[in-house]
């Protein structure tokens, strides 16, 4: 009983001090990315040192600052900053109250500003008149010429927990600045994915390369900035031009004529953050059947002769199996064979309820800073004043229609405007509302039709008397830009066949993939890629997995502790990544794993390499 108490006590304690050095290391990122654009950028000087020591909470001196920054240093990276704030313990009140009190003979519990001006700027770090000027003339804890400096270590201590809150709050709210000060992605695969308890032994090549299905291996030159001496693997994949595009999805018609098929379009979204949403499925066999199912770009016939980034995006669709509950879905399969802009998967699937995740990797569908010449007119008015469509933004609305037409009858149902209308405008509408719609535009069998759509967004150009403010609101939040292209969306279209059944596809949300995708493609990594050990670290392994024209690899941390690991592409050739940095680092929770990247190519008509080096922070 007194060993299982104190082995019980033990393990509280571990718990505790990982937490506590949860928090010190997320204090310290907080802090860091406060003053520097990346916790892979240096501190370059004594003023940004100060800096960053102030955002941490703490007060540091001239004398503390020179201990660290001597005339030898020229920089000082992320580890020194944490090293130097587990020395610079932030001063408790007792000892700022000590330090007043050898001033404060009588102990009456204030200081004359005669006598702190005289101290504070002959003595020690000297202030400036102005700078203790500052600090007398503040109410809070200043009256009839003293200065109350029990008030004062009250608020100068909650005004330093303030700027370590302050910077910490900043971290978590802001997507974007996790994104480029620490290479986490935006989108959820960036979330940690916990382990399950007992999990097997996965293949682990201990290797320094080691081969991948349809790549060469080579053993790289160590990048001049992977941290030698720390653990670390590397992996280097070759593949030649186009290869990568033509893996045999194998599809053949004339077995598959009596096949019963179903069909649906969606979209992929790119958010402010950088954060992509999509479409979500719920597929239904009423009996066990051969299936086949594909997702490719949607190539829409009004935009043919037009710019199309949104061709070259990859797609994949996840499949999972609904059991008791819709939190509790397994991952079956997902779309792995690449012919082409399509992928596909091919097998048998049992009767039941499956949900279908569109996923793309970002690497291509990203926000892009371009030059614009000029806004495209939306608008103009006819020779007796009346408002018109201009034939440009008339050939937008029609590729709109075309996109949001999810089964694409040519007739917009009520559910799929209100997918529109989430996605525009953040609400829905009702079946009153819709009746009205009934009543002033065109309908058939109560959907709108084309000419239904332009009559209701030229309605919205009358109803603001011209103004196109409105109309640029949708446009831009379904991915167009100023000049009318398409750059922040990729619409996309899903088919599926089966053998013995007719399968039944509805689209069921629009939002960004959650923890079920996150979770869907890390497994799909475990379980289809090659895993190494990272080299002195046991716990620490990087899964790595080729699909088509995709690379993808996830960090496996099955230690007790939070993990950093630097991540290093400098070797890697025409590649074009989901982090958009060569060199990031990506912190992992204990006993989870998640993405550390997605590679493509950058040119597919040419050879691409994958050089990764992952190390230990």
């Amino acid at each position: 009983g007194n060993q299982k108490a104190t082995h019980l006590e033990n393990s509280q304690e571990k718990k505790f001090q990982h937490a506590e050095e949860a928090n010190f290391y997320m204090n310290c990122r907080a802090a860091y990315l406060a003053v520097l654009k990346s916790s892979l950028e240096n501190i370059k000087s004594k003023e940004q040192l100060s800096l960053v020591l102030q955002q941490a909470g703490r007060n540091p001196s001239q004398k503390t600052i020179n201990k660290y920054w001597t005339s030898q240093t020229t920089s000082l990276n992320f580890d020194d900053f944490c090293a130097i704030l587990k020395k610079e313990k932030p001063a408790t009140k007792n000892e700022l109250l000590e330090a007043f009190g050898k001033i404060d003979t009588d102990k009456a519990g204030y200081i004359f500003h005669d006598e702190l001006y005289k101290i504070l700027t002959t003595r020690g770090d000297k202030m400036t008149w102005e700078e203790v000027t500052t600090i007398t003339k503040q109410a809070d804890f200043n009256c009839s010429g003293k200065l109350d400096y029990n008030k004062f270590c009250e608020l100068y201590l909650t005004t330093s927990e303030q700027c370590c809150k302050a910077a910490r709050d900043r971290l978590e709210v802001d997507p974007r600045l996790r994104q480029q000060h620490f290479g986490n992605q935006t989108e959820n695969l960036s979330e940690g994915i916990t382990l399950p308890v007992s999990k097997p032994s996965p293949r682990i090549s201990r290797k320094t390369d080691h081969k991948l299905a349809n790549g060469d291996s080579r053993a790289p030159s160590r990048p001049s900035s992977a941290q030698s001496g720390k653990a670390s693997t590397s992996t280097t994949v070759t593949v030649g031009a186009s290869s990568s595009r033509n893996t045999k999805l194998i599809i053949e018609p004339d077995t598959m004529k009596e096949w019963q098929c179903a069909q649906s379009k969606g979209c992929f979204y790119l958010e402010e953050d950088g954060e992509i949403i999509s479409h979500k499925y719920r597929l239904h066999l009423p009996q066990r059947s051969a299936v086949c199912i594909t997702i490719k770009p949607l190539t829409i016939p009004q935009a043919e002769g037009k710019s199309c980034r949104w061709l070259s995006v990859d797609t994949t669709l996840f499949i999972l199996k609904e059991n008791e509950t819709q939190e509790n879905l397994q991952l079956v399969s997902f779309t792995e064979l690449q012919h082409k802009e399509m992928f596909g998967w091919r097998g048998e699937l049992g009767s039941g309820v499956y949900w279908l995740l569109p996923f793309t990797t970002g690497c291509r569908l990203r926000k892009v800073k371009t030059q614009i010449a000029g806004e495209a007119k939306l608008l103009w008015r006819d020779e007796d004043g009346e408002l018109a469509l201009t034939k440009e933004f008339r050939a937008a609305l029609l590729d709109i229609f075309e996109t949001i037409d999810l089964d694409g009858n040519g007739l917009l149902s009520l559910e799929e405007y209100n997918f529109f209308e989430l996605r525009t405008s953040g609400e829905k509408c009702d079946q009153e509302a819709w009746a009205v719609c009934k009543e002033n535009f065109e309908m058939k069998k109560n959907e709108l039709t084309r000419q239904g759509f332009m009559d209701l967004n030229l309605m919205e150009a009358n109803d603001q008397d011209g103004d196109p403010w409105d109309l640029w609101v949708t446009l831009l939040s379904l991915g167009y830009n100023k000049a009318l292209e398409m750059t922040e969306a990729c619409p996309f279209v899903i088919d599926i066949c089966a053998e013995r059944c007719k399968p039944r596809i509805k689209a069921i949300s629009l939002e960004a993939g959650g923890s079920q995708l996150s979770r869907a493609v890390c497994r799909s990594v475990l379980n289809k890629g090659e895993a190494k050990v990272l080299h002195g670290s046991e716990n620490i392994i990087i899964h790595t997995y080729k699909s088509g024209s995709r690379i993808t690899s996830v960090i496996e941390n099955k230690s007790e502790n939070t993990v950093i690991i630097h991540v290093n592409n400098e070797q890697s050739k025409n590649c074009l990544n989901s982090r958009g940095l060569t060199v990031f680092a990506v912190e992992v929770a204990p006993k989870s794993m998640m993405v550390s990247q997605h590679v493509m190519p950058l040119n597919e008509q040419e050879e691409w390499i994958y050089s990764c080096v992952h190390s230990l922070v």
